[in-house]
């Protein structure tokens, strides 16, 4: 088998346009491997440096490699399987600034680079207080941002067309916005120039994104058999779901600079992002988390399982087209093709997606992902959205320790253990106003829908009683004939 490197393939030398703060597995099956795309095409001529953020990292085996790899993509695109390979290209060198400083910093400092990319993790952007912008480098990421600014500033003596734009994509809010927002507090606490300060906030750009697909990484389990497939002894395949989508908010002149759509790829560019994110976080992570406390109790271990069972799936459906989608004020039509895609992903028999990892912090992640619905319905239509709600009742029961299987809930223990204490099956209507009332646990008064605490009341009963595949029929029942009431 041959070995995966520039010698044994043929490949083109691209100026490097693109640093990239980071060199895991979703950088690389998804912004770099849509730059590989886009240079193909020849849409885009960008080459990538890849920096680690952190001493640690993979850039001595991307190295060995020549900085080759393939993606390996598996799907459902219009319910038929699709699989893609790709062999990507883009990246030109990986470095290890702990070690290469001096290769780093001309990178930062070359008239050709034009973009930053950045995944340095939740933790990645933070601000930390006393970082020195002397070191070499830094050690927070805004704090190495902002010292090589300063660098950049210096060099090409404050001139407007020598800054840089920031893609991050680091799964927080407001991602570029808040780092712009620690470059700019750095500069200050440590006296840089006023000059500076404008020229960070003029001549460069930091935006916010979206970024989503699913990459479970390097495919331990089947690695031979796909080095058989692509003739490569290639030890950094990647490997990932078809389904892609990264949203860019910001100054509409990255349209230009980085004009991935051009090459068929599901990137959009808008003026904020804050619209398309809570769509996306109540279709699809509003669904995860509502179907994990379900299906967890009808014996379902994966996204797979649970939508192999029509009971959960119906459920799924239900909810998202008659509560989270009527929820959300823009057509109709859109709405139902959106979340059309979303949930062709749950489909898909190449990735294993567990459910018991999905159920982490569901506590709040029900209340950022799913309350929006019940809280809209209530407070536009005036009627309980009980299908989201019959999944509160279920992950109540599932964190009680009264469910019928064995679970441990992973969420903030303290919470956890609340909910244990004070869920009593003799009066389960004072367990749960006692629960939905505690403010340690919820951030926003889950009471203000008025009927939610007695309705999630009888809900839990049901389960309690009935056993979760009954309670669930009950709550299908009673939503029909509350709709034939109605007419």
């Amino acid at each position: 088998m041959k070995e995966l490197n520039r010698k044994n393939v043929s490949t083109k030398a691209l100026p490097v346009k693109i640093l990239q703060f980071g060199e895991g597995n979703f950088l690389r099956a998804f912004v770099d491997w849509m730059i590989d795309k886009a240079n193909k095409q020849g849409i885009m001529n960008h080459g990538i440096l890849v920096a680690q953020p952190i001493n640690q990292g993979m850039a001595d085996l991307l190295e060995k490699q020549d900085c080759l790899y393939h993606v390996y993509l598996e799907g459902i695109k219009d319910k038929k399987p699709v699989k893609e390979i790709s062999l990507v290209e883009s990246i030109q060198h990986a470095i290890n600034p702990y070690t290469s400083y001096e290769v780093y910093e001309k990178c930062f400092l070359s008239p050709e680079l034009e973009i930053v990319v950045s995944n340095t993790t939740e933790a990645g952007i933070r601000y930390e207080e006393g970082d020195d912008l002397n070191a070499k480098p830094p050690k927070s990421f805004p704090a190495k941002v902002t010292a090589l600014l300063h660098q950049r500033y210096k060099a090409f003596n404050g001139a407007a067309d020598k800054g840089l734009m920031f893609i991050c994509c680091e799964l927080i809010e407001n991602n570029g916005s808040t780092l712009r927002e620690f470059v700019i507090r750095h500069a200050e606490v440590n006296n840089l120039e006023a000059a500076f300060i404008d020229w960070v906030k003029n001549a460069n750009y930091f935006y916010d994104t979206l970024v989503d697909r699913i990459v479970p990484g390097f495919p331990k389990e089947t690695i031979n058999e796909i080095k058989e497939e692509i003739g490569y002894d290639d030890n950094l395949v990647v490997k990932g779901e078809y389904f892609h989508v990264w949203a860019i908010g910001g100054d509409p002149v990255i349209k230009e600079k980085f004009p991935l759509d051009k090459a068929g790829l599901n990137v959009l560019f808008m003026d904020s992002i804050k619209a398309f994110r809570d769509k996306k976080v109540r279709v699809l992570n509003g669904s995860h988390t509502a179907m994990v406390p379900v299906a967890l109790q009808m014996g379902c271990k994966t996204v797979m399982d649970a939508f192999n069972n029509p009971l959960v799936e119906k459920y799924i459906n239900k909810m998202v087209a008659e509560e989270v989608l009527p929820a959300i004020d823009e057509d109709p039509e859109e709405l139902k093709k959106f979340a059309a895609k979303i949930l062709e992903r749950f489909y898909n028999p190449y990735i294993k997606h567990y459910l018991e990892t999905i159920s982490l912090n569901s506590l709040s992640k029900w209340e950022t992902r799913d309350f929006p619905t019940v809280l809209d319905t209530w407070t536009k239509f005036n009627k309980l959205a009980s299908l989201t709600s019959f999944s509160l009742a279920s992950l109540l029961v599932l964190y009680s320790g009264k469910s019928k299987i064995d679970f441990v809930a992973n969420d903030t223990p303290e919470h956890v253990v609340f909910i244990q204490q004070n869920f009593n099956t003799a009066d389960v209507e004072a367990s749960v106003k006692a629960i939905l009332g505690n403010k340690q646990i919820w951030t926003v008064d889950l009471t203000q829908v008025t009927p939610l605490v007695s309705e999630v009341s009888k809900m839990v009963t049901s389960i309690l009683n009935d056993g979760m595949e009954d309670a669930l029929k009950k709550v299908f029942e009673n939503k029909k004939l509350a709709s034939e009431i109605g007419k």
